[in-house]
């Protein structure tokens, strides 16, 4: 599933720069992160990177976008162009 930013975030800019997919971007008031573009690392790391470098723990998984890790691979290929 995609990973979401939760209300404690406290713009850090710690996640944005270590996401290789470009998936978070700053909204309104903190980080955000597009479900369409997050595959939670899948196909450059093992785990989530934003999620490693997060000083506070506020990014959780987005249960409004559940997704398996072949749909996680797949969304990978589609992003990058390896398809």
């Amino acid at each position: 599933m995609a990973l979401l930013i939760d209300d404690s975030c406290i713009n850090c800019d710690m996640c944005e720069p270590e996401c290789p997919n470009e998936a978070i971007t700053m909204g309104e008031e903190i980080y955000e992160i597009d479900p369409a573009l997050c595959t939670e690392c899948v196909g450059h790391y093992d785990k989530p990177t934003c999620v490693s470098v997060c000083p506070i723990d506020c990014i959780d998984p987005d249960p409004e976008h559940a997704e398996t890790p072949e749909e996680l691979k797949y969304k990978y290929q589609v992003i990058t162009g390896k398809v």
